[in-house]
């Protein structure tokens, strides 16, 4: 936004509203204006069109004024500019610390518009507003303190963004190799199935191949697909949450009947690793507003990664509550728990919670395999249905099993606002 005019002025300031009314006024009187929304702009915008002056707001989301002011006067072409800072920042000694740091001049906000083109000319043409030496020194002090608390401060934050970079990275790493695991498995089940369908065909002869051999081939590749079609539908099913594209198609559910169907599904892997699963007190709990297959695969991560923590032998148990004007689905298990430390990042996409060397083929075996995406997608689930998930636990123990306790709080009716945590919705009494 430029006035190519009189005198150029420059005014670094994030507010649009303040920026508008300093363009126009000053714009008015002849001025070329031109103006940034943060320090790293406006010293590029600088540089680019050195202007006559330069206005500069305290408070900015990037530098503050007087860092930017004392990055200025290190560049040769303005160590003589007159900076003004201008500012509704009249905290004791803010007006020192800018003249400290560089400023000519300190003129606060709200402008008053019959007098501020005056003042502005005054610092164009050489006013400057000084600190007596004893001033000068001690807040020239306190700005160079200031600046290296902040640059502190941001090496902090680098050190923590390089950390969660690396640590990106890795999972990066780990789910590429997952998901070639993943899907390795499957691709060798189908071509293992189909070199022994085309070795029965060219043992056959001409023969009939016995409906026994084809069944058990057919049963082998369909296993194979269906569990490429599982890994490929979770990839699918992140991207869209990721994205804000997960589609839900509203309606009356019944959460006993989809946890009821769960159960029945998941009772062979059960019975097989002798676990326990129990669904309890659903029965009566209300009708919601939700999409029923949505939330079923949201309530199946769950219950599967009950499962599969859990060592053999052990119990998952389900129950349901009504709590005013929402339900809360509660999945208590007998595992090996998850460390406080962890609570939130088990819900980030490719987390996995252990080392990727014991990763399985099988997704219902004690610690088994998966791609770190079941409880990220239930979370997105859960969340694009104005819910929300967590979970308890005191620690990770595979030895005394602590257990884990996953809560799913979901509203009976959709409304455009997301339920909160608060003491309405959670409840100290542990389950039993």
């Amino acid at each position: 936004m430029t006035d190519k005019k009189g005198p150029t002025i420059l005014y670094i300031e994030d507010d649009r509203a303040s920026r508008l009314l300093v363009h126009r006024v000053l714009a008015s009187r002849g001025y070329a204006v031109h103006v940034a929304s943060n320090g790293l702009d406006g010293i590029e915008l600088a540089r680019e069109t050195t202007p006559a002056l330069i206005l500069t707001d305290i408070n900015l989301p990037d530098m503050d004024g007087r860092e930017i002011t004392t990055r200025l006067r290190g560049i040769p072409s303005f160590q003589n500019t007159p900076i003004v800072a201008l500012t509704a920042n009249i905290s004791p000694g803010s007006r020192e610390l800018a003249l400290a740091a560089g400023c000519n001049g300190f003129l606060t906000k709200p402008i008053d518009v019959a007098t501020f083109p005056k003042a502005v000319k005054d610092f164009l043409e050489g006013r400057e507003e000084r600190l007596t030496p004893d001033e000068r020194s001690e807040h020239l002090q306190k700005h160079a303190q200031n600046l290296v608390e902040r640059l502190e401060t941001n090496i902090r934050e680098l050190e923590t963004a390089n950390k969660r970079l690396r640590e990106l990275d890795r999972l990066k790493s780990d789910f590429i190799i997952m998901v070639s695991h993943e899907l390795r498995t499957p691709l060798t089940l189908i071509s293992g199935y189909s070199h022994l369908l085309e070795e029965q065909i060219n043992l056959a002869s001409g023969g009939i191949i016995s409906v026994d051999t084809v069944g058990g081939i057919a049963s082998g590749l369909n296993g194979g697909i269906s569990r490429m079609r599982e890994v490929i539908t979770e990839i699918i099913s992140v991207s869209r949450i990721s994205s804000g594209t997960l589609d839900l198609s509203l309606g009356p559910v019944r959460l006993s009947q989809i946890l009821n169907s769960i159960k029945n599904d998941l009772e062979p892997v059960c019975h097989k690793r002798g676990l326990q699963l129990h669904v309890s007190d659903v029965d009566e709990m209300p009708l919601i507003e939700a999409d029923g297959n949505q939330l079923r695969l949201a309530l199946e991560n769950v219950l599967g990664n009950a499962i599969k923590f859990t060592p053999d032998g052990g119990s998952v148990m389900v129950m349901g509550k009504k709590l005013n004007n929402a339900v809360d689905i509660i999945i208590q298990d007998t595992g090996i728990g998850i460390p406080m430390s962890e609570h939130r990042r088990i819900f980030e996409q490719f987390y996995v919670l252990g080392a990727i060397e014991h990763h399985s083929s099988s997704k219902s075996a004690f610690q088994g395999g998966g791609l770190g995406l079941g409880l990220a997608i239930t979370k997105g689930i859960i969340e694009a249905h104005n819910g929300r998930i967590w979970v308890e636990s005191k620690r990770r123990d595979p030895e005394s099993l602590p257990g884990s306790t996953f809560h799913i709080l979901l509203p009976i009716a959709q409304s455009s606002e997301r339920l909160t945590l608060d003491n309405d919705y959670i409840d100290d009494t542990p389950v039993e």
